[in-house]
Formats: C-alpha cells, structure tokens, sequence
C-alpha cells in the first residue's frame, strides 16, 4: 500500500525513492509486523482466555507434566501471527504483484481452516478437531488453486518443472501435473509444521529461521543479476517475497515473546497450518521446493517420526518412539521442555545453513 501510495511523489520528495529498495521495505515489514504483534498481543490474549476458559484440550497420552503444567492455556495464538503479518504484507509489499496475493491467499486460507479445528476441539473439549480426510480435501483444493496462479505467473520455461539444488540448469519436468507436485509441497509443509508445535517456542522459531532463508532466496532468485552469478533460477517478481518473508520473521518474534516458556498463548491449528502453507507457497514461488525440505529438515524429521510410528505400530503392535511426535520421546526419555526446544533450535540452524549452502554449490 505505501509502496503505490507514496512513488508517484518520488520527484517531489527524493527520501521516498527508498521505497524502491525491497530491503528498505523488508525491513520496514518485519518491524511493523513486530510493533503490531506487541500491541494487539495484550488484549488479544485476554480475548482468547476470556472465550476458553479451560484453554486448550490437552492429549490424555502425552507427558504427564502437560495436564499440569499447559492446562488453561488458550490456543489460537495463530490469530495474532496471521493479523501482524498480512497488515504488515498489505502496507508494505506491492500490490501489483502476483506472488505475493497467492502466498497470502494460501496463508489465510489455511489459517481458517486452522481456525475450524481449533474452535472444534475447543467446543467438543477433547483433541479432534476437524476429520482427517476433509482438512485433507480442503488443504488439496486450496493448495491446488494456488499451485496453478503461481505457475501461470511463472516464465514458461521453469514453470512446470521442479529444480534440484546443487546442480547447474537440472530440472525434473512435470509438465501440466507440476500443479499436483506443488500441492503436495504446500500440504506436506503445512502438515509438518502442525506436527512439530507441541511444545512452548519449539514450532515458531525453526518457522521464523526458515523464514529468514527464504526471504534471502526470495530477494537473489527474484534479481537478474544475483540469480546469473549464483546460477540459480531467474523468476522475475519474487524478489517482493521478501517483504512477505520479513512480515513473517517479525510476526514470528512478536509471537515467541507470548509464546516463550511458559507460554501464555498456542498458536494452535489457526497458526500451524497457516505458517506451514506459507513456507511451501513461498518455495514453490521461488523454484526451490527441495531447498525447503533441507532448510525445514527439522519439520521433515518430526513428521517422519510420525509414519514410523503409525506404520510400525500397526504391523507389529509396538512402537519405534516412546510417543511421536520426536519432540515426546525425548521429553519420555527425560529431558526437560527447554532443552528439547533450544537443541531443536540449533538443529533448524545448522539445516538452514545447509540449505543456504545449496545456493552457491553448483
């Protein structure tokens, strides 16, 4: 919004001229994106508590502490993530572009059906939310629909295939069923991360670090002359990716000051689904599908724990974990909340410097 607002008075004022710069803007984004969650964070946590008065069903099967510990905590903190960041995104992305429409519409939408789920097992009282196979439908349709806007935005060349990191040029073709391929990015992410928020901290910041990758490859792949030199994929216009990138980074942090340990907030499904789409739509944009499952290799393990589990348990009656997701074993093994969440913390660190390695091996 201010980016259309305020050029056409770049000859009368030179400072605006700043708001050519997608790092101005980015910042710009991140900060706001901070400074809104800070203010709204307050009031919107005494709205949720006020609404929940049992907070958030807690899994009769998790660790014991939990039913103590985290009961009366209100969910839904998603809400004040999905607020920080689109007001952030509308005031300082560019309007014009396309990208930047699919990605938030991705977001929001999965961001209500989050929201479904949470307000079921918040009325129901208990850990189902809605069925399996619907939220699955939902998610197809909603990833599908901005699987092919992203594509039709995309030069013709790059735009039905899926690139592989760490080669020159190699591209897997896909042609019309590429669609299908980003979808499943899109679903899986958002899954992956819906998976990986069980604890205080644990989800949100492995999100806001890739985040802060995305928003560098967002900027490189979108500039003609980085993405030549680094002999990655030119996509004109994602470079402005990076400005919905930074509103997340900030959105993120002004949830993690709610969220810290003890947290006086969850983002709940609301969050989960919708930070977990935004991270799948933004590499689908950004040609660099594989390079998420790098860089988010922490949302991939946990998942994976989770089909271990299920397919293990289910041909042999016993279980791999001592409980799935793997931030619960090791919490049943005996380490303390904090130190699974920093040492998840670090392993999202070391994934995404390895994810960022990816740009410049070739």
């Amino acid at each position: 919004m201010l980016y259309a607002l305020l050029l056409p008075h770049v000859s009368a004022f030179h400072v605006l001229n700043l708001f050519r710069y997608i790092t101005f803007r980015a910042g710009g984004a991140c900060l706001t994106a901070l400074i809104v969650s800070f203010l709204l964070g307050p009031g919107l946590i005494r709205w949720l508590k006020s609404l929940q008065k049992q907070g958030q069903p807690i899994r009769a099967d998790g660790p014991e502490r939990h039913l103590i510990e985290k009961k009366g905590t209100p969910t839904m903190g998603g809400f004040l993530i999905l607020i920080a960041l689109t007001v952030s995104t509308l005031l300082w992305a560019d309007p014009r572009n396309g990208y930047v429409w699919a990605v938030l519409m991705i977001t929001i939408g999965y961001g209500a059906l989050g929201f479904a789920d949470d307000f079921l097992k918040l009325t129901k009282r208990n850990t189902k939310g809605v069925p399996g196979r619907i939220k699955l439908v939902v998610q197809a349709a909603l990833g599908l629909g901005a699987a092919v806007w992203i594509t039709r935005l995309m030069p013709g060349s790059i735009a039905d295939s899926l690139a592989v990191p760490m080669f020159k040029n190699l591209m897997i073709p896909f042609g019309p069923l590429f669609p299908l391929v980003a979808m499943f990015v899109m679903m899986g992410a958002s899954n992956a991360v819906n998976l990986t928020d069980g604890l205080d901290g644990l989800a949100i910041v492995p999100t806001i670090i890739a985040a802060g990758v995305f928003a560098l490859i967002a900027y490189l792949v979108g500039n003609r002359i980085f993405a030549h030199y680094l002999e990655i994929n030119f996509v004109p216009g994602t470079g402005e990716l990076a400005v919905f990138c930074s509103a997340l980074i900030g959105a993120g942090m002004g949830f993690l000051w709610f969220n810290a340990p003890p947290a006086a907030v969850f983002m709940g499904d609301t969050g989960s689904l919708a930070l977990g789409g935004a991270l799948g739509s933004v590499a689908v944009a950004t040609k660099n599908e594989i390079v998420l499952a790098i860089t988010g290799g922490l949302f991939v393990v946990e998942t994976v724990s989770v089909i271990v589990q299920v397919f293990w348990y289910k041909r042999t009656g016993r279980r791999v974990f001592l409980m799935a997701p793997l931030h619960h074993h090791f919490e049943k093994k005996g380490w303390a909340e904090p130190t699974v969440v920093i040492r998840f913390w670090i392993v999202a660190m070391i994934l995404a410097l390895m994810g960022l390695a990816t740009l410049k091996i070739r």
